[in-house]
């Protein structure tokens, strides 16, 4: 069992998105320690980028808040060195695949081994280039993690999810990144056609902010993924953040199925 399918291991996980950087250097890698003491079973750092096209106004506005602090891909690798002084908790990043090419791919996913980087999201990373990436990736013991939305079609799902040994990331509605009060999308019906081809978890993201919407989804899969309500606690309290994020953590946490 690789790292990342433990977390979903008897229990639904939890998992926080935070961008690298924000609002500064030292204020993320306490609140990623604050998610995870407050009992979040993955965190997704996100390497900011200037044009990242899976991500709304939220995201993007701590996307500049961390250039603005000077963060730089390299600075992300120091970052989470200093969280792992603090917190072994499972993590993985979410970058776009123009990073990781820059930076070399053999040199990224060394520095993911040696700082236990479980995984790797690349929105913009399409199946029919995945091969260029993953082999190395996981040479690293990093998994790609995939993600299959509310159109994808059942024989493209099949070609997604195999050899997939990390998680799913199941995009709960069309758009891009960002809380909605509503989410309309069939995702048993979605969850169902993944079930078909892979027993590897599945956790959903897109939107979901709210208890409520944790427990619904947490019943339909095998995780949920919570990142622009996150970001937007970070904007609103700043280096008073992290007593919120464990609130809201907490709040969020014990509304997911047991």
């Amino acid at each position: 069992m690789t790292k990342l399918k433990s977390v979903f291991e008897n229990k639904k996980a939890f998992i926080a998105f935070v961008v690298a950087g924000d609002p500064d250097f030292a204020a993320c890698a306490d609140n990623i320690v604050a998610l995870a003491e407050a009992g979040a079973d993955l965190v997704e750092i996100g390497i900011p980028f200037s044009d990242p096209v899976a991500d709304g106004p939220v995201i993007q506005a701590a996307d500049l808040r961390a250039f603005a602090a000077g963060l730089t891909t390299a600075k992300v690798f120091e970052l989470v060195a200093e969280v792992r002084k603090r917190s072994q908790v499972p993590l993985v990043f979410l970058t776009y695949c123009n990073l990781v090419y820059q930076y070399g791919y053999d040199e990224f996913f060394t520095h993911c081994a040696e700082l236990a980087i479980s995984g790797a999201i690349i929105p913009d990373l399409p199946l029919e280039e995945r091969d260029e990436v993953k082999p190395i990736a996981e040479a690293h013991g990093c998994q790609i993690i995939p993600l299959v939305t509310p159109t994808t079609p059942p024989d493209r799902i099949a070609k997604i999810v195999a050899d997939v040994d990390g998680f799913i990331y199941v995009v709960s509605s069309m758009g891009i990144t960002g809380t909605r009060d509503t989410i309309n999308t069939d995702l048993d019906q979605l969850i169902a056609n993944i079930r078909k081809y892979t027993t590897t978890p599945t956790a959903i993201g897109f939107g979901i902010h709210t208890p409520e919407q944790a427990a619904q989804m947490g019943a339909i899969a095998d995780g949920i993924i919570v990142g622009s309500a996150i970001v937007d606690i970070i904007s609103q309290y700043g280096h008073e953040a992290p007593a919120h994020l464990q609130a809201y953590v907490k709040a969020m946490q014990a509304a997911l199925p047991a």
